[in-house]
């Protein structure tokens, strides 16, 4: 991985912590969706503009479903993410979430992308999922999904990640082909797939105008926060994706997890302190591996 392309992730990584904090507290749901995609479309229209306008006149069927897809996926992500948000904890939804999307994006860049990945890249990818595994608590984390008080929320948690995951790997690898095979604008990739949720969020809405002015009024600074920094932080890794191969920025992106550790103040906490440490040194060890090979 080149310097720009490790330095574009570190970057997105900060990013990415940070919106998901501030949406976390913001709680999310369906109008935090649709309002998140309205405040994109506004506020990135001027430089898509300025990027695109001739590109796009290029486009065929494939590239535009291939972003349709890529929009539904996120939506569907999205969704997912602050459903296990609003059932379990941050804490776990997150690390859980971020640790199996990595891996299974690493295996669908080998097998769509072609691409090869070599021992010490695989070494480096398994150690940044073992350093959120850590993180997220280790072992402690298997106690508390069988505690009788917080057993269900915790598995919850689990389930709810894994599926986020699932969505990550899905977009990611669909994204980096329209990157780098098809050479679309990232910014145009992340763009459009933000005006394609609008018409899919629409009708889910539409069905509660009273509950969206409400949620406007409440969460129009938190959504206006993450359609700056969600679309900064993929359209960073999207550049580092043209510029590196995916199978390795997809699992360096996760020092994310060590950022919004070290945000929500779980890293240096009471309990489980030396694993929490130890998960940061792994990931830090697995990003400087995935740089090197």
């Amino acid at each position: 991985m080149t310097p720009l392309a490790l330095a574009l992730v570190l970057a997105a990584a900060v990013c990415h912590a940070t919106w998901n904090l501030i949406a976390k507290k913001a709680g999310g749901g369906n109008h935090f969706v649709l309002m998140g995609s309205l405040l994109v479309t506004a506020l990135w229209a001027p430089l898509v503009a300025w990027v695109g306008v001739q590109e796009v006149v290029h486009w065929g069927r494939t590239e535009w479903l291939l972003l349709a897809l890529s929009a539904a996926l996120h939506v569907v992500y999205f969704r997912t993410l602050l459903h296990g948000y609003a059932v379990s904890d941050l804490t776990v939804v997150y690390p859980v979430a971020r640790g199996s999307g990595p891996l299974l994006s690493t295996m669908g860049a080998v097998l769509v992308l072609g691409e090869t990945i070599s021992l010490v890249g695989a070494a480096g990818a398994l150690a940044v999922v073992a350093g959120v595994f850590l993180i997220a608590g280790g072992p402690g984390l298997w106690r508390q999904a069988h505690a009788p008080e917080q057993g269900e929320r915790v598995r919850r948690g689990l389930l709810w990640g894994a599926l986020t995951g699932c969505f990550i790997a899905g977009y990611t690898v669909i994204d980096g082909y329209a990157v780098k095979v098809l050479l679309i604008s990232p910014i145009l990739v992340d763009y459009v797939g933000n005006v394609l949720r609008i018409p899919v969020m629409l009708p889910i809405v539409l069905r509660d105008r009273a509950g969206f002015a409400q949620a406007w009024c409440a969460q129009w600074r938190a959504a206006l926060v993450v359609a700056v920094l969600g679309p900064l932080s993929y359209v960073m890794v999207l550049y580092a994706v043209r510029m590196a191969p995916l199978s390795h920025v997809a699992p360096a992106r996760e020092v994310s997890m060590l950022f919004a550790a070290l945000a929500g103040g779980t890293l240096l906490g009471e309990s489980d302190r030396w694993l929490r440490l130890a998960g940061a040194g792994a990931i830090a060890a697995g990003v400087v591996a995935l740089a090197l090979g």
